[in-house]
């Protein structure tokens, strides 16, 4: 039987796809990296200077609060109709020693039972000295508000006992420079519960600040 000699065959490679050439990073992604890496650093620097600087200043946010009231008049017809009129004093006050302290968007509204009866409005900015205070003093007078019975017995119920409630709720804005930290805003709330006694219209001291919120 002949024998059938195998030939030694040349191994073809794959052929090679990749490129010989160097791909070269262009200048301008080298500049995009450089000025992001800047942009970062001085976010971080910022950021930690602002940090001790109010650490170190301890910039005192502005406030606002009740510091007086009177209740000067209070009707109630037999059909369920309220009127009220009071003086209510409410102070802006400034504890920061290095900057003045701007108010503005002041608005308040006094509700009875469930009821907004009258709102108060300072109609223009205003500004407080540092380490000062602004006393803003609002006159009450509301329209005849018709109550419904559960209200009108509410009514006779806080006049019989001789103790009247109202909530008054509202806000300010102020805006004050602290040194290297600029310009800072804040918004002071207020949510308080007024008390009078009806009988003399005195009205009976309670804290209410927007330090307290």
């Amino acid at each position: 039987m002949p024998k059938i000699e195998l030939s030694n065959t040349t191994k073809v490679m794959p052929p090679n796809f990749l490129s010989s050439l160097k791909r070269h990073t262009r200048p301008l992604i080298w500049m995009a990296g450089i000025i992001c890496a800047t942009i970062a650093v001085a976010v971080i620097i910022a950021g930690i200077v602002n940090f001790i600087g109010y650490v170190t200043i301890r910039p005192t946010v502005p406030s606002i609060s009740v510091t007086y009231g009177h209740l000067d008049r209070i009707r109630n017809s037999r059909i369920g109709l309220l009127e009220v009129q009071m003086k209510i004093v409410v102070r802006a006050e400034n504890q920061n020693a290095r900057a003045q302290a701007s108010f503005s968007h002041t608005d308040f509204v006094l509700i009875f039972d469930g009821i907004e009866i009258a709102s108060l409005m300072a109609h223009r900015p205003f500004k407080v000295n540092k380490m000062s205070y602004l006393d803003l003093h609002f006159l009450v007078e509301s329209s005849a508000i018709p109550l419904n019975p559960m209200q009108m017995q509410h009514l006779s119920w806080s006049l019989n006992r001789n103790l009247m409630q109202f909530d008054l709720k509202g806000s300010s804005r102020t805006r004050w420079r602290v040194g290297v930290l600029g310009p800072l805003k804040f918004w002071c709330h207020l949510n308080c519960r007024l008390r009078f006694y009806p009988r003399n219209g005195s009205y009976i001291p309670a804290p209410c600040s927007s330090k307290d919120k």
